[in-house]
C-alpha cells in the first residue's frame, strides 16, 4: 500500500489495533508530510524541536485551523509514543493556531424536508438517522441491528469519536421503516448462511472470541449492509460489510442539488442541523452535548452562535424605515 516500509509498518500496527480506516489514512498523511518537511529524515533521529518546528510551519505558512493542528499533534504523538517508543514532551512549545473555527452550515426545517424528499430510497433511512439522531457519518453506516431500541425509542452508538459510547433519541416516525429494513437484513443473512464460504459479519477482536456464533446472528449484522459480499483485508475471510460511506455522502450531495439548496451541503450538515434545531426547540445545551457525544460543552456552544446570527438575535434598523 505504501512504498515506504516504515509507513507500511505504521499502517499494519494501526490495523492490528483496529483504528478506523479514515484515522489511519489521516495519521499517515500527516506523518508522511512531517517526514518530507524535514527532508525525509527518519523520525527516530528527530525529537521535540523538529515537531515544534513543523507545528509552527503549519500555522505560519499553511494557516491551518486549530482542530487541524491538534489532529497533526495527535498523529505525531502516536508515532513517537506507540511506534518509536520515544514519547514527546508534554510541554511542547509551538505557535497555536488562532484561525477562527468556521460556523457550521445548517439547513432550515423546510430545507431538511426538501432534502429528504429528494434523497434516494436506498439512503433515506441512514440520512434520516443522521438528522433525526444526530449521528456522524461513520456512526450511521456502522450501526448494527441490535443498536436500535424500539421500545425505548433510542439508538445506542458504540465506539463513537474517541471511543465513546452514548444513547441518542430515535424519531418514532422512523420505526416502521427501520422494522422493514431489519426484515430485509434478515432475508439477506438467510441467503448468506447458505453460502459455504461465508464467515459472518466482522466483530471487534474481543467479542469474536467471547461470542463465537454472534457473527452469524441477526442482532450483530450491520443495519445498512453492502449489497455484495467482500473479502476482509485483515484475514481474507468472506464477509458482508456495511454500505460504503462515500455512497451516502454522494447521495446527500445529489439530493441537495435536486432540492436546489444553495448551501454547501455535506453529510455532516445533517448532524449540525440536528443540534441547532434541538436548541431552537428549547433543549438545554447539556442535553445537546450528551446527544452529540461532545466531551467539552464548548464544542457544542458553536451551535448557539448559529442561532444568534441575524434576525434571531438582533432586529435590523432597516426594519424601522417603513419601506
Amino acid at each position: 500500500m505504501y512504498k515506504s516500509p516504515f509507513l507500511s509498518g505504521i499502517h499494519d500496527e494501526m490495523m492490528r489495533r483496529r483504528y478506523a480506516k479514515r484515522t489511519i489514512e489521516t495519521y499517515l498523511h500527516w506523518i508522511k508530510n512531517y517526514i518530507v518537511f524535514h527532508n525525509k529524515q527518519h523520525p527516530a533521529l528527530m525529537d521535540n524541536a523538529e515537531v515544534e518546528a513543523y507545528l509552527d510551519h503549519l500555522v505560519l505558512q499553511r494557516n491551518v485551523a486549530g482542530p487541524t493542528q491538534a489532529l497533526v499533534l495527535n498523529a505525531l504523538s502516536f508515532l513517537y509514543k506507540e511506534i518509536l517508543k520515544q514519547p514527546l514532551s508534554v510541554q511542547l512549545k509551538f505557535i497555536k493556531s488562532q484561525k477562527p473555527r468556521k460556523l457550521p452550515v445548517v439547513l432550515t426545517r423546510d430545507e431538511i424536508t426538501n432534502l429528504m424528499n429528494h434523497i434516494s430510497k436506498n439512503h433515506y433511512l441512514s440520512a434520516a438517522l443522521m438528522y433525526g439522531s444526530g449521528l456522524r457519518l461513520m456512526e450511521a453506516v456502522r450501526l448494527r441491528v441490535k443498536d436500535i431500541y424500539f421500545d425505548y425509542c433510542c439508538v445506542r452508538v458504540w465506539n463513537g469519536k474517541v471511543g465513546k459510547h452514548r444513547t441518542v433519541t430515535l424519531a418514532p416516525e422512523l420505526k416502521k421503516g427501520l422494522s422493514i429494513q431489519i426484515q430485509q437484513v434478515e432475508e439477506l443473512l438467510k441467503r448468506d448462511l447458505t453460502n459455504p464460504g461465508y464467515d459472518g459479519v466482522w466483530l471487534p477482536h474481543a467479542l469474536r472470541h467471547k461470542y463465537i456464533s454472534a457473527n452469524k446472528s441477526l442482532s450483530w449484522q450491520y443495519l445498512f449492509p453492502s449489497d455484495r459480499l467482500s473479502v476482509d483485508p485483515e484475514n481474507k475471510m468472506l464477509r458482508r460489510h456495511h454500505i460504503d460511506e462515500s455512497g451516502l455522502q454522494k447521495a446527500i450531495r445529489i439530493a441537495a442539488q435536486k432540492a436546489e439548496i444553495r448551501k454547501q451541503v455535506s453529510a455532516h450538515t445533517l448532524r449540525h442541523s440536528f443540534a441547532t434545531h434541538l436548541l431552537a426547540y428549547g433543549a438545554d445545551i447539556r442535553t445537546v452535548q450528551d446527544q452529540l457525544g461532545h466531551t467539552d460543552v464548548k464544542t457544542t456552544q458553536i451551535y448557539t452562535h448559529v442561532l444568534q446570527m441575524g434576525g434571531n438575535a438582533v432586529k435590523s434598523p432597516f426594519s424601522n424605515l417603513g419601506i
